[in-house]
């Protein structure tokens, strides 16, 4: 059976696209039912949890440093990543859109498995940019959770504090979901249909990840 390349590629793009367009329809209605907002509200209350005890300067340091180093492995893994695939993908790049034999410029013809490396190469451009965000909003709270709790400049970035822990965890998500996002896009470079598969497959395991849901309610 001959496989229609581009309308697997519409197929695998639409699945996930689908996908993040109801997930942005269910946070609007209801984002109490959705792990990364719930989440996000965590972070909020631990840091005005530690913000009240005094003598906790340490612990909050530690805490924001292990989260930091988590996101500076994930900004790390996005541009390894980022630089393989653009090793992989200049060459057809050149060919696509560089000079025809008569040296004048060709007429760009994109092939499927083009356009998906180049959604690949957005994947792990957006991860790389949410993951150092992450990693600049995590070093900023770590000064602000390191200040003594009674002092008043402690007090007058508290509010900041809090905003800041909570950006950082959203975009340390962010970051983790775009590389999540990449296995169908792999999978279609080695096979149209086995895209079609990998949505499918991630879109069946999102569901349970931002789902919020405690086990013993």
């Amino acid at each position: 059976m001959t496989t229609n390349p581009w309308l697997a590629a519409i197929v695998t793009l639409g699945m996930v696209a689908a996908y993040e367009g109801w997930l942005a329809a269910v946070q609007r209605r209801a984002p109490g039912r959705l792990a990364h907002t719930t989440h996000a509200s965590l972070r909020e209350d631990w840091f005005a949890a530690i913000s009240a005890q005094p003598g906790s300067e340490i612990l909050a340091v530690q805490t924001l440093r292990n989260s930091l180093m988590s996101a500076t492995m994930t900004a790390s893994t996005a541009v390894l990543g980022l630089m393989g695939a653009l090793s992989l993908t200049a060459p057809a790049l050149h060919a696509t859109l560089g000079e025809g034999a008569t040296g004048t410029a060709a007429w760009p013809h994109f092939t499927p498995r083009l356009a998906m490396e180049l959604v690949l190469l957005c994947l792990l451009f957006a991860s790389l940019v949410a993951s150092v965000m992450a990693v600049r909003y995590y070093h900023h709270a770590g000064f602000i959770g390191g200040m003594p709790v009674g002092a008043p400049q402690r007090q007058r970035w508290a509010a900041a504090g809090s905003a800041y822990v909570r950006k950082a965890g959203l975009l340390y998500s962010w970051g983790l979901r775009q590389l999540i996002l990449l296995v169908p896009v792999v999978t279609f470079v080695l096979h149209p249909l086995a895209g079609v598969a990998g949505a499918l497959a991630v879109v069946i395991a999102l569901t349970q990840f931002d789902r919020y849901r405690i086990e013993n309610e």
